[in-house]
């Protein structure tokens, strides 16, 4: 399937550019920078995971389309079964870039103590705490489903652990800034799905 890794290169660079269009759009919003990855504690694995993830999720694919393939698959899955993979790393992107627009003015690229926005939750934080991530998951979930090789594999695992890092610290945070309120909303809402 010649068109895979194009195709996947390109869904991650339209998840890229949408996420930075609406960071910024956010940081306007607020009046204020959005990026805390470096004001708060606990961040730096995280910060580095989502990084190195999110590199190689835009650099893998271009180099598997330039025909350099430095591992190969551990089974190639018939052609529907890329697709579909395609299609959840799609759905995946365009469920976090929503989510994230959903937030508005209460973005944040992590978290700092004084810094929290307003608690969002309706639309997608009705049904998740952290939709956002679970996009995320999605996207690079897809993309192992499309093509399964040890690379996919560990990119996905870095957004995994650097999700499960990120939100320990998050909720912390807004239990100490957001009080009674962000409880309630915990306990009405599961973390993930």
């Amino acid at each position: 399937m010649p068109a895979l890794f194009p195709l996947s290169a390109l869904i991650m660079a339209a998840y890229l550019a949408a996420f930075l269009v609406l960071t910024a759009q956010s940081a306007r919003a607020a009046g204020r920078p959005v990026w805390l990855f470096d004001r708060g504690d606990g961040q730096r694995l995280p910060a580095l995971l989502f990084r190195l993830a999110f590199a190689g999720g835009l650099l893998y694919p271009l180099l598997l389309a330039a025909g350099i393939e430095p591992v190969r698959e551990f089974s190639a899955p018939p052609a529907a079964l890329r697709v579909a993979g395609l299609a959840i790393a799609g759905l995946g992107a365009l469920f976090a870039a929503y989510a994230q627009q959903y937030m508005g003015a209460s973005w944040r690229i992590g978290s700092a103590e004084g810094q929290s926005g307003a608690i969002v939750d309706s639309g997608p934080f009705r049904l998740s705490r952290n939709p956002v991530f679970v996009g995320q998951v999605g996207l690079f979930a897809g993309f192992v489903v499309a093509r399964p090789d040890i690379i996919q594999l560990a990119l996905a695992a870095a957004v995994v652990a650097a999700v499960w890092l990120q939100v320990r610290v998050e909720e912390q945070v807004l239990e100490r800034d957001l009080g009674e309120p962000y409880a309630a909303y915990r306990e009405r809402v599961r973390r993930w799905l």
